[in-house]
């Protein structure tokens, strides 16, 4: 994950913590939200991804894009830094785990394809 976090702080210019806390948050709603086997599988090519996960699991109760949203602007991430977050996070998981596991992840889940 150190890399996913490094590409966020220098592309989206947040720091380090906000960046690790994003990345479990936007995980852990796959988890919560995705196919659990599309889900795993794609966790089981990010190493270190399943403990980012557990550690973003969402604060306000709120489910499905609108909780995990208001998670990371709980942050301090603006609408504009969510969604550039969220591309980034869903393009790394394309590079490391391929477009077809991602793809089917995103397709999955409503709402999560206009990040893409």
């Amino acid at each position: 994950m150190d890399e996913l976090v490094g590409r966020l702080v220098a592309e989206v210019g947040i720091d380090r913590e906000v960046a690790e806390r994003s990345v479990g948050i936007i995980l852990a709603f796959l988890v919560k939200e995705g196919p659990p086997d599309k889900v795993k599988a794609l966790l089981d090519r990010l190493p270190g991804s399943k403990a980012a996960a557990q550690v973003g699991a969402p604060t306000f109760g709120m489910g499905g894009i609108m909780g995990a949203g208001t998670d990371l602007m709980a942050l301090g991430l603006s609408m504009g830094q969510v969604q550039q977050v969220t591309r980034i996070v869903l393009t790394y998981a394309r590079e490391k785990a391929g477009e077809d596991a991602a793809g089917e992840i995103v397709a999955a889940i409503p709402g999560l394809s206009q990040f893409v």
